[in-house]
């Protein structure tokens, strides 16, 4: 038990330590947009932000999580739409492309896997922000909405933007550390087998299964995911709806930071819904590209 524990806390101590650069940076530059922000800045959000589901599915798809965590944030502050952070969360793997590169999978198989996400990400992105729209829900990016989540985490950014920004960082970081401390030890005293034994290879049965599992919020199960895949336990539309579902820390800085948690559970549920439908179509089209 003291070497699982061992393992454990070195483990989740690693993992999260690897996206705090990037958590910090996010946050900085949040409290940066807060103090700084005029219209012309407002505008030019306003535009990326129609274009945001491409360049979400472009950068999610970088072998890390750190990512996800900060579109979070960027959403909860009204500096993105829903559309560009469920890109992010789509298109992130964790560490699949370190595994899959490891376990010498071919090249144009990385390829078609990287591709697959990233333009199903994209297409979510686009229709999920098209839709609403359509209804009048989307988001205006806005440095009051900055403002608000500021005064909302107690940061007072005017004072110091370094300091302000730490505070966010350090707060997310301890909920970060303790979730992955209580998975890592439940992966690591039951082993892979316990969530391995759950597929099954029946046609879309096994996207479901993977897609849920793909929620939590831990990289241990984008290694899981793939190494089943690598192993050929799991179909590719089964592996590709678990990782797409996988995004990283993005829905553990999501609940922590926007208050509204009935929005937190219905973008969970978009979340798992595009993940399987685009993981099973993607997988119906394997074997033709």
């Amino acid at each position: 038990m003291l070497h699982i524990l061992e393992h454990v806390i070195i483990h989740t101590l690693v993992d999260s330590l690897k996206m705090l650069p990037v958590l910090f940076l996010a946050y900085l530059l949040m409290e940066y947009l807060e103090l700084k922000a005029g219209e012309k800045l407002n505008r030019a959000v306003a535009k990326v932000g129609n274009a945001g589901p491409l360049l979400g599915s472009l950068i999610g798809v970088i072998p890390q999580c750190g990512f996800s965590g900060a579109v979070a944030g960027f959403f909860s502050a009204h500096i993105v739409t829903l559309g560009t952070m469920l890109a992010v969360f789509l298109s992130t793997s964790d560490e699949m492309l370190p595994i899959l590169i490891s376990s010498n999978v071919e090249i144009m198989v990385i390829i078609k896997i990287l591709c697959f996400k990233v333009i199903s990400a994209a297409a979510c992105g686009f229709i999920i922000d098209l839709l609403l729209k359509a209804f009048k829900k989307n988001r205006k990016a806005s440095s009051d909405h900055i403002h608000d989540f500021c005064e909302q985490e107690h940061c007072n950014c005017h004072e110091n933007i370094f300091i302000s920004a730490l505070k966010h960082t350090a707060k997310v970081f301890v909920l970060i550390i303790a979730v992955s401390f209580v998975l890592n030890f439940i992966f690591e005293y039951f082993g892979n087998d316990f969530l391995s034994g759950m597929f099954v290879s029946k046609p879309f049965v096994s996207e479901v299964l993977s897609g849920v599992i793909g929620l939590i919020p831990n990289c241990s199960v984008s290694v899981l995911i793939t190494d089943l895949f690598v192993k050929g336990v799991i179909s590719p539309g089964a592996m590709l709806s678990g990782l797409m579902t996988n995004a990283g820390v993005g829905l553990l800085v999501l609940f922590r930071l926007n208050k509204k948690v009935k929005e937190n559970i219905f973008i969970t549920l978009v979340l798992l819904l595009c993940g399987i439908v685009f993981g099973f179509i993607c997988g119906q089209l394997w074997y033709l590209f």
